[in-house]
């Protein structure tokens, strides 16, 4: 079984992108560019992104303006 806090450190597609305000295409484009989050692709072929993945995905993008 799975726990709450495992379950969330583990986002889906569809929250990623909801998260970013992108569309799916959009985070399939800059996958395939390799500018998206490292992703987990499971057997049958969906993704997941682990939530530190992204947090970290995100710092890297800060500008310091």
């Amino acid at each position: 079984m799975i726990t709450a806090a495992r379950s969330r450190s583990v986002l889906t597609l569809a929250e990623v992108c909801e998260e970013l305000s992108v569309s799916r295409s959009t985070f399939y484009d800059w996958r395939a560019k390799r500018r998206a989050p490292r992703c987990i692709k499971l057997p049958n072929g969906d993704l997941r992104i682990r939530r530190s993945d992204l947090d970290h995905w995100l710092d890297d993008r800060w500008d310091a303006a």
